[in-house]
C-alpha cells in the first residue's frame, strides 16, 4: 500500500499550531501523519518578524520532512496562505526528482485562506474593506496587532457558533506582527504543484470575494485549483469538524493528483 503523505498545516494569524490538536489528532489516528507548524509572526516576542521570517521557518520544518524522502501536502489557513506559498520554493517534488533527490512538496491546500498574486501582500487581498478586522483589534506601541474586542472576534471570526462558544475559542487567539501582512510574495508555488481550496461560503473575516481573489490569482497562472465549498465561518475546524477531516483525507488521497 502507498505511503500516504505528511500532512503540514500553517495556522492563521494570531494562532498556535495547538489549535488545530484536534484535527491534528483525528488524522494521525486514521494513520495519516500531520503536523502543526509555529508561525514567527504569532505572540508577542522580542523584535517583529515578517511574512519572510514566517516562510523561512516553513521551509525549514518542510525540509526536515522531505529529506527523510516524504511527500508533503501543505495547508494553509487564513494568512498561512502568504507564508506557506513562498515557502515551497525549491521544495516541490518535481523540481527536487529532477536534482535527483526524493520527497518534496506534492499539494498546497487552502483554507479560507489569503493567496496574493506574485508582487501582493495579505493586506492587499483585504484592502477593499469587505473584512471587519479593523473592528476587533488595535496595533500596539511595538508593532504587534492586539485583539482588543473579543466579542467582535466571535461574531466575524466565529459567527456560525453561539456567541457563548466563539467568546471561548476566541480567547485561544495570540497577538500577530503587523509586519508579516505587508510582506510581499516573490515566489507564487501554487504555479508550480497541484492546489485545493476549502472555500469557505459563510465566511466574514475573510469573505467570499477575498477568498475567490486567491482563487483567480492561482488561476492566473493556468493553475486549476480543486475547490470544495462548505457552508462555513473562517474557523471551519471548529465549526465544522467533520466536513474539514474528510476534506483533509482526501487530501491525502490526492497527494500529487491533478
Amino acid at each position: 500500500m502507498a505511503t500516504k503523505p505528511t500532512i503540514l498545516i500553517v495556522p492563521g494569524s494570531f494562532c498556535e499550531p495547538t489549535f488545530y490538536t484536534p484535527l491534528i489528532s483525528a488524522l494521525n489516528n486514521k494513520g495519516i501523519p500531520t503536523k502543526g507548524l509555529w508561525l514567527k509572526s504569532a505572540t508577542k516576542k522580542p523584535g517583529l518578524p515578517t511574512m519572510a521570517d514566517d516562510a523561512a521557518s516553513i521551509a525549514a520544518d518542510i525540509e526536515k520532512e522531505v529529506d527523510q524522502g516524504k511527500d508533503v501536502v501543505l495547508v494553509a489557513h487564513s494568512y498561512g496562505g502568504v507564508p506557506a506559498s513562498q515557502a515551497v520554493e525549491g521544495l516541490v517534488k518535481s523540481k527536487r526528482e529532477k536534482e535527483g533527490k526524493k520527497g518534496g512538496v506534492v499539494r498546497l491546500a487552502y483554507v479560507t485562506a489569503l493567496v496574493p498574486s506574485e508582487g501582493g501582500a495579505a493586506a492587499g487581498v483585504l484592502s477593499d474593506g469587505s473584512s471587519p478586522a479593523n473592528s476587533y483589534m488595535t496595533i500596539d506601541e511595538d508593532g504587534w496587532m492586539q485583539l482588543t474586542d473579543l466579542s467582535g472576534v466571535a461574531l466575524y471570526v466565529f459567527n456560525d457558533l453561539s456567541p457563548e462558544e466563539g467568546l471561548k475559542q476566541a480567547a485561544k487567539f495570540t497577538s500577530h506582527s503587523s509586519a508579516s501582512f505587508a510582506g510581499e510574495l516573490t515566489y507564487a508555488g501554487y504555479k508550480d504543484v497541484p492546489v485545493s481550496y476549502l472555500f469557505c461560503e459563510n465566511d466574514t473575516c475573510v469573505p467570499p470575494k477575498g477568498q475567490q481573489n486567491g482563487l483567480d490569482s492561482i488561476e492566473a497562472t493556468g493553475r486549476k485549483p480543486d475547490v470544495t465549498r462548505i457552508n462555513s465561518d473562517h474557523v471551519p475546524f471548529v465549526s465544522h469538524p467533520d466536513e474539514v477531516l474528510n476534506w483533509f483525507v482526501k487530501l491525502a488521497e490526492l497527494g500529487g493528483k491533478e
